[in-house]
């Protein structure tokens, strides 16, 4: 499938309107390859954004994007799934000038100053100067296709009309060929993504494209030097594998970049948070587990390694446990009409039965997934716990259960139940500052950080814990 096509934005009205007041301008005539050098070369100088939205690989992956787009290479990314690939790709054609000319009506966004097709090399002698001219914004100048065995040479390059053929024409005209996504992506940026799903023989219609810049189609060629930058996305071991991409094409491509996971938590964090649509709030303690969950997933032997662990996981686990925290104010609602939907820890759990199919696990653990996810969910629980609650002095939380009283919370039960059963606690103020909720936090952010202390006391062995038939969970006693 191709990516959604976009609405063209309108040209500004004080853009040159023929060819004539084209060359007045003072335009000059660049290939895709030198715009994006040049216009990365002005971001660098001004030191403005040159890959908006993309996060973590400021100091690995992008170095090396930029030198092979300085170099003027074909690019591949190489990762696993949910590492951005995509969305770099996309970033791209950011880098291209907002607006081109073009010959109106070409499917090859031809450049005035350089027609490809015998009929716009005659449209530009008979009119000369007077030749009107369109423009073109970069958003049109991105072309998209995902590699699946039914791809056909037809889709990518193009196909004889058998129609035009009919009427007259030769083969050698190019008014007899439909073009494909590839050339009428001319004099822009097209991306493949999952290369090695191409077949051989469509692989091999690629390797004109990337080296003579020329097409051919049904045995004959067709000689139209393309102007335009080629990217595909691969999983490593596909890519590597040469049963599944021919090694020639390989070969024609300037630059292989590997692409990572986020390499620290606080990066997996800022993903989270850019890119998670919330729809309630959720605290950094909650977020800070999820994002040490997904990394312990993406660790765990029990985890296909070749397949990864995609961001979104983590990103679809934030979005999860902020609609329980939304679906609890929502049941709650007839006796606690003033509930706020916060998260609490404890909605973490939802997690494990809705996301597990998002991971690949080792063949060997068929049956314990959801075992194997809640045990990691815990693990991430606990390192979270450490981290935030270090050197603080939690007696009083213990102190809450002594003479075998116990504290009941769960998924549908209130802020203000929780808060009543806790009443006033010694370092409590201590533990909200330390989880970031501020000196006066509303009566759910105060619960979520009181429910986190209370698991994360379980996990270290400091509270006991049951789980009622009814879902609802009991801290009391000892660990």
């Amino acid at each position: 499938m191709t990516a959604p096509s976009p609405v063209s934005p309108v040209p500004p009205a004080d853009l040159p309107g023929t060819l004539g007041e084209l060359r007045t301008a003072g335009h000059q005539h660049r290939t895709v390859k030198q715009e994006l050098r040049d216009n990365l070369l002005a971001r660098m100088r001004t030191g403005g954004d040159r890959f908006p939205g993309i996060v973590g690989y400021d100091d690995t992956v992008l170095p090396e994007v930029e030198r092979a787009l300085l170099a003027g290479h074909d690019l591949v990314l190489l990762g696993e799934r949910g590492q951005g690939k995509t969305r770099l790709i996309r970033s791209l054609a950011a880098l291209l000038d907002e607006w081109t000319p073009v010959i109106p009506g070409s499917v090859l966004n031809e450049h005035p100053m350089h027609p490809l097709t015998p009929a716009s090399r005659a449209a530009v002698a008979e009119a000369g100067d007077d030749l009107p001219i369109g423009w073109l914004h970069r958003s049109m100048r991105y072309g998209e296709k995902l590699a699946t065995p039914d791809t056909s040479v037809g889709d990518l390059i193009g196909d004889v009309d058998p129609i035009r053929i009919a009427e007259g024409r030769s083969l050698g005209d190019p008014e007899t060929i439909h073009f494909g996504l590839v050339p009428r992506t001319n004099r822009g940026i097209f991306a493949v993504n999952e290369l090695p799903d191409l077949a051989e023989r469509i692989q091999v219609a690629l390797l004109n494209v990337l080296e003579e810049r020329d097409i051919q189609v049904r045995g004959y060629q067709l000689r139209l030097p393309l102007d335009l930058l080629l990217v595909a996305s691969a999983n490593p071991e596909d890519y590597t594998n040469r049963g599944r991409i021919i090694t020639p094409l390989k070969d024609r491509f300037g630059a292989e970049i590997r692409t990572h996971y986020p390499l620290d938590l606080d990066l997996e964090l800022a993903l989270i948070r850019q890119e998670a649509q919330l729809v309630a709030e959720v605290p950094e303690h909650v977020l800070e587990v999820l994002a040490r969950f997904a990394r312990t997933v993406r660790d765990s032997p029990s985890v296909d390694q070749r397949s990864g662990v995609s961001a979104r996981f983590a990103i679809a686990a934030a979005e999860t446990v902020a609609a329980a925290a939304l679906r609890r104010a929502g049941l709650l609602a007839a006796t606690a009409p003033d509930t706020q939907p916060v998260a609490r820890v404890g909605d973490a759990v939802s997690v494990v039965s809705t996301l597990r199919g998002k991971v690949e696990f080792e063949s060997g653990e068929d049956g314990r997934e959801a075992e194997i996810l809640a045990h990691l969910l815990r693990t991430a629980t606990a390192e979270t716990f450490r981290a935030r609650m270090a050197g603080l002095d939690l007696s009083g939380f213990t102190a809450l259960v002594a003479d075998d009283a116990v504290i009941e919370t769960g998924e549908l039960v209130a802020a203000a139940d929780l808060l009543a059963q806790v009443g006033t606690v010694p370092g409590l103020a201590k533990v909200l500052d330390r989880l970031g909720l501020g000196d006066a936090p509303i009566p759910e952010e105060a619960a979520a950080g009181i429910e986190f202390v209370l698991e994360g006391l379980h996990l270290t062995r400091r509270l006991g814990k049951d789980v009622t038939e009814d879902g609802r969970t009991r801290y009391g006693g000892r660990g």
